[in-house]
């Protein structure tokens, strides 16, 4: 594993494939021409806003979402994250598909969401996710690259399951993806301390590209696009603006906080 630039990209996705697709293609070079080799974008990158609109349209932002990635990833030379997109299933629903993507634009890990978001929340806000999305059965396993280390998937309101994030550290994870379309209301008060939790009993790098804004008349997401590392730092924050957050993920690093901070090795339980 050597050290890198890597970067979470924040984007205020609507339901328009077209518009998502452009915004994410600038932000991706923006990342790309400020250093960066591991690029993130977050859950609903493709389409966010209107439930029915992405049904109707899964197969079409499924096929696109892919081809974009892998297209995207061999034009910039980086190793690239869809953090979330529209995949059909079987029984007219889908998949919330996190895809990670190599610089020759080959597929290198696949996951599908298994924490799905029903919740209804106090400022009058109903998710029901579970409505037009199947939950994944299968936990994430990390991707190891020589270059970029032990790389683990998750998507969004899986940052609140602890013990996903521990299967993944018992093999190993060097750098943990979080990407998310996090609620303005939950987002103030869970996000940051979330993503931290997650890093520190990790010994982790965190990187959690989001979603920011508005998306339609209702939906509105927390943004702070973060970068946090294996001691609970905050290395990267992009604020409430579309943008990215670039921070180096340093080997060196890593393995400071484990020898001061042996807690994998201590565990008892599990």
């Amino acid at each position: 594993m050597k050290s890198y630039l890597a970067a979470a990209v924040q984007m205020t996705s609507l339901p328009d494939l077209d518009h998502n697709l452009a915004q994410a293609e600038d932000l991706i070079e923006l990342a790309v021409r400020r250093g960066a080799e591991l690029v993130g974008l977050p859950e609903n990158f493709a389409f966010l806003g209107d439930e029915d609109k992405k049904i109707a349209q899964a197969e079409g932002i499924a096929q696109r979402s892919e081809k974009f990635l892998k297209t995207m990833a061999q034009r910039f030379q980086i190793t690239l994250l869809g953090g979330g997109f529209p995949v059909p299933t079987e029984h007219g629903k889908v998949y919330n598909t996190a895809l990670l993507v190599s610089p020759s634009g080959q597929e290198l890990a696949r996951y599908q969401k298994i924490h799905l978001f029903d919740v209804d929340l106090p400022d009058g806000n109903v998710y029901h996710e579970s409505q037009t999305v199947s939950a994944g059965i299968q936990l994430p396993v990390p991707y190891h690259s020589d270059l970029l280390g032990k790389l683990g998937l998750s998507v969004c309101y899986d940052v609140r399951f602890p013990e996903l994030y521990r299967s993944l550290s018992k093999d190993g994870v060097d750098v943990l993806f979080v990407p998310a379309a996090f609620t303005a209301f939950t987002g103030k008060d869970h996000w940051q301390v979330l993503l931290q939790a997650r890093a520190i009993e990790n010994t982790a790098y965190i990187i959690a590209p989001a979603q920011t804004g508005y998306h339609n008349s209702r939906r509105q997401s927390h943004g702070h696009a973060l970068i946090v590392d294996p001691w609970g730092v905050i290395l990267a924050d992009a604020g409430t603006e579309k943008g990215v957050a670039i921070a180096p993920i340093e080997p060196s690093r890593l393995q400071q906080v484990r020898c001061q901070m042996p807690c994998l090795k201590h565990r008892v339980v599990g």
